[in-house]
Protein backbone atom coordinates (compact mmCIF):
# COMPACT_ATOMS: atom_id res chain seq x y z
CA UNK A 1 0.00 0.00 0.00
CA UNK A 2 1.36 3.41 -0.99
CA UNK A 3 1.90 6.09 1.64
CA UNK A 4 -0.94 8.26 0.32
CA UNK A 5 -3.32 5.30 0.50
CA UNK A 6 -2.21 4.65 4.09
CA UNK A 7 -2.87 8.30 4.93
CA UNK A 8 -6.40 8.11 3.54
CA UNK A 9 -7.05 4.81 5.29
CA UNK A 10 -5.74 6.18 8.57
CA UNK A 11 -7.89 9.32 8.37
CA UNK A 12 -11.08 7.39 7.56
CA UNK A 13 -10.61 4.82 10.31
CA UNK A 14 -9.35 7.29 12.90
CA UNK A 15 -12.28 9.64 12.35
CA UNK A 16 -14.70 6.75 12.92
CA UNK A 17 -12.87 5.67 16.07
CA UNK A 18 -12.66 9.23 17.38
CA UNK A 19 -16.39 9.72 16.84
CA UNK A 20 -17.16 6.44 18.61
CA UNK A 21 -15.07 7.29 21.68
CA UNK A 22 -15.59 11.07 21.79
CA UNK A 23 -18.28 10.83 24.47
CA UNK A 24 -16.34 8.45 26.71
CA UNK A 25 -15.77 9.80 30.21
CA UNK A 26 -13.26 7.10 31.04
CA UNK A 27 -10.19 8.58 32.68
CA UNK A 28 -6.70 7.50 31.71
CA UNK A 29 -3.71 7.64 34.05
CA UNK A 30 -2.18 10.82 32.61
CA UNK A 31 -5.39 12.82 32.66
CA UNK A 32 -7.04 15.29 35.04
CA UNK A 33 -4.23 15.94 37.52
CA UNK A 34 -4.00 19.34 39.20
CA UNK A 35 -0.23 19.71 38.87
CA UNK A 36 2.04 18.95 35.93
CA UNK A 37 4.45 16.98 38.10
CA UNK A 38 1.56 14.74 39.17
CA UNK A 39 0.86 13.97 35.52
CA UNK A 40 4.49 13.02 35.04
CA UNK A 41 4.68 10.78 38.09
CA UNK A 42 1.31 9.13 37.41
CA UNK A 43 2.51 8.37 33.89
CA UNK A 44 5.74 6.85 35.22
CA UNK A 45 3.60 4.72 37.52
CA UNK A 46 1.32 3.60 34.68
CA UNK A 47 3.97 1.58 32.83
CA UNK A 48 2.84 -2.05 32.55
CA UNK A 49 -0.13 -1.25 34.79
CA UNK A 50 -3.80 -0.69 34.03
CA UNK A 51 -5.14 2.85 34.29
CA UNK A 52 -7.86 1.60 36.62
CA UNK A 53 -5.13 0.35 38.96
CA UNK A 54 -2.75 3.28 38.58
CA UNK A 55 -5.15 6.17 39.22
CA UNK A 56 -6.28 5.28 42.78
CA UNK A 57 -2.72 4.39 43.80
CA UNK A 58 -1.46 7.71 42.41
CA UNK A 59 -4.23 9.54 44.27
CA UNK A 60 -3.14 7.79 47.46
CA UNK A 61 0.48 8.80 46.83
CA UNK A 62 -0.40 12.45 46.19
CA UNK A 63 -2.54 12.59 49.31
CA UNK A 64 0.39 11.29 51.35
CA UNK A 65 2.88 13.54 49.53
CA UNK A 66 0.99 16.60 48.27
CA UNK A 67 4.05 18.47 46.99
CA UNK A 68 6.95 17.63 44.72
CA UNK A 69 9.30 18.55 47.55
CA UNK A 70 7.64 16.01 49.82
CA UNK A 71 8.20 13.25 47.26
CA UNK A 72 11.80 14.35 46.71
CA UNK A 73 12.50 14.12 50.46
CA UNK A 74 10.99 10.64 50.74
CA UNK A 75 13.01 7.47 50.44
CA UNK A 76 12.19 4.86 47.81
CA UNK A 77 11.14 2.56 50.65
CA UNK A 78 8.62 5.13 51.88
CA UNK A 79 7.20 5.58 48.38
CA UNK A 80 7.08 1.82 47.83
CA UNK A 81 5.01 1.43 50.98
CA UNK A 82 2.34 3.65 49.42
CA UNK A 83 2.44 2.15 45.91
CA UNK A 84 3.17 -1.45 46.88
CA UNK A 85 0.16 -2.87 45.03
CA UNK A 86 1.33 -1.62 41.62
CA UNK A 87 3.49 -3.61 39.20
CA UNK A 88 7.27 -3.09 39.41
CA UNK A 89 6.88 -1.07 42.61
CA UNK A 90 10.58 -1.27 43.51
CA UNK A 91 11.77 0.32 40.28
CA UNK A 92 8.90 2.81 40.16
CA UNK A 93 9.44 3.95 43.75
CA UNK A 94 13.11 4.60 43.02
CA UNK A 95 12.32 6.46 39.78
CA UNK A 96 9.60 8.57 41.40
CA UNK A 97 12.04 9.91 44.01
CA UNK A 98 14.78 10.43 41.41
CA UNK A 99 12.36 12.15 39.01
CA UNK A 100 11.13 14.53 41.73
CA UNK A 101 14.68 15.48 42.65
CA UNK A 102 15.60 15.89 38.98
CA UNK A 103 12.71 18.32 38.38
CA UNK A 104 13.65 20.37 41.42
CA UNK A 105 17.38 20.42 40.66
CA UNK A 106 17.27 21.03 36.91
CA UNK A 107 13.89 22.63 36.17
CA UNK A 108 12.87 24.51 39.32
CA UNK A 109 10.10 21.98 39.88
CA UNK A 110 8.59 22.49 36.44
CA UNK A 111 7.96 19.79 33.88
CA UNK A 112 10.23 20.43 30.87
CA UNK A 113 8.79 20.86 27.40
CA UNK A 114 11.36 19.25 25.10
CA UNK A 115 11.74 15.58 24.30
CA UNK A 116 15.45 15.52 25.21
CA UNK A 117 14.89 17.16 28.59
CA UNK A 118 12.05 14.76 29.37
CA UNK A 119 14.06 11.70 28.36
CA UNK A 120 16.78 12.78 30.82
CA UNK A 121 14.35 12.29 33.73
CA UNK A 122 14.71 8.92 35.51
CA UNK A 123 11.88 6.55 34.59
CA UNK A 124 10.89 8.48 31.47
CA UNK A 125 10.94 6.80 28.05
CA UNK A 126 9.54 8.03 24.73
CA UNK A 127 5.99 6.98 25.58
CA UNK A 128 5.95 9.03 28.79
CA UNK A 129 7.83 11.93 27.22
CA UNK A 130 5.40 12.21 24.32
CA UNK A 131 2.43 11.91 26.64
CA UNK A 132 3.75 14.80 28.74
CA UNK A 133 4.35 16.92 25.64
CA UNK A 134 0.75 16.26 24.64
CA UNK A 135 -1.10 16.35 27.97
CA UNK A 136 0.89 19.03 29.80
CA UNK A 137 2.25 21.27 27.06
CA UNK A 138 -0.37 20.82 24.34
CA UNK A 139 2.27 19.85 21.79
CA UNK A 140 1.51 17.56 18.88
CA UNK A 141 3.21 14.27 19.80
CA UNK A 142 2.37 10.64 19.17
CA UNK A 143 2.42 8.54 22.33
CA UNK A 144 2.78 4.87 21.44
CA UNK A 145 1.85 2.34 24.10
CA UNK A 146 0.92 -1.32 23.64
CA UNK A 147 -2.57 -0.46 22.37
CA UNK A 148 -1.37 2.07 19.78
CA UNK A 149 1.38 -0.31 18.64
CA UNK A 150 -0.98 -3.30 18.33
CA UNK A 151 -3.84 -1.50 16.60
CA UNK A 152 -1.57 0.33 14.16
CA UNK A 153 0.01 -2.94 13.06
CA UNK A 154 -3.26 -4.87 13.05
CA UNK A 155 -4.93 -2.35 10.74
CA UNK A 156 -1.91 -2.18 8.46
CA UNK A 157 -1.04 1.45 9.10
CA UNK A 158 2.48 0.30 9.96
CA UNK A 159 4.53 -2.88 9.91
CA UNK A 160 6.81 -2.46 12.89
CA UNK A 161 8.36 -4.39 15.73
CA UNK A 162 8.85 -1.69 18.34
CA UNK A 163 6.82 1.27 19.67
CA UNK A 164 9.60 3.63 18.56
CA UNK A 165 9.31 2.37 14.97
CA UNK A 166 5.53 2.72 15.18
CA UNK A 167 5.86 6.32 16.32
CA UNK A 168 8.13 7.18 13.37
CA UNK A 169 5.88 5.47 10.82
CA UNK A 170 2.68 7.02 12.17
CA UNK A 171 4.27 10.45 11.88
CA UNK A 172 4.50 9.85 8.12
CA UNK A 173 0.83 9.00 7.58
CA UNK A 174 -1.13 10.69 10.38
CA UNK A 175 -1.90 14.39 9.86
CA UNK A 176 -0.23 16.36 12.63
CA UNK A 177 -3.55 17.69 13.94
CA UNK A 178 -4.39 14.13 15.04
CA UNK A 179 -1.11 13.28 16.76
CA UNK A 180 -2.03 14.11 20.35
CA UNK A 181 -5.46 12.46 19.99
CA UNK A 182 -4.18 9.05 18.85
CA UNK A 183 -3.23 7.69 22.26
CA UNK A 184 -6.53 8.31 24.04
CA UNK A 185 -8.65 7.01 21.17
CA UNK A 186 -6.55 3.90 20.54
CA UNK A 187 -6.21 3.10 24.25
CA UNK A 188 -9.98 3.23 24.79
CA UNK A 189 -10.45 1.16 21.64
CA UNK A 190 -7.76 -1.34 22.57
CA UNK A 191 -9.16 -1.85 26.07
CA UNK A 192 -12.55 -2.77 24.61
CA UNK A 193 -11.22 -4.98 21.84
CA UNK A 194 -8.14 -6.97 22.91
CA UNK A 195 -6.48 -9.57 20.74
CA UNK A 196 -5.62 -9.72 17.06
CA UNK A 197 -9.01 -9.90 15.36
CA UNK A 198 -9.06 -7.04 12.84
CA UNK A 199 -12.74 -7.53 12.01
CA UNK A 200 -13.81 -7.25 15.66
CA UNK A 201 -11.74 -4.12 15.97
CA UNK A 202 -13.45 -2.49 13.00
CA UNK A 203 -16.91 -3.71 13.98
CA UNK A 204 -16.59 -1.85 17.25
CA UNK A 205 -16.35 1.55 15.58
CA UNK A 206 -18.56 0.83 12.57
CA UNK A 207 -21.51 -0.50 14.65
CA UNK A 208 -21.88 -3.48 12.37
Amino acid sequence: MKEQEKKEQFINIFKAAEKHYSKSRKRLAAEEWKHDWQTLIATIMSAQSRDETTIPIAEKLFKKHPTLESIARATPAQIKKVINSINYNNTKAKNIVLAANHLLKHHNGKTPSTIDELLAIPGVGRKTANLILSEVHGEQAICVDTHVHRISNLLGFVKTKTPEETERELMKIAPKKYWNKINRVFVLWGKEVPGKDKEKLLEKINHR
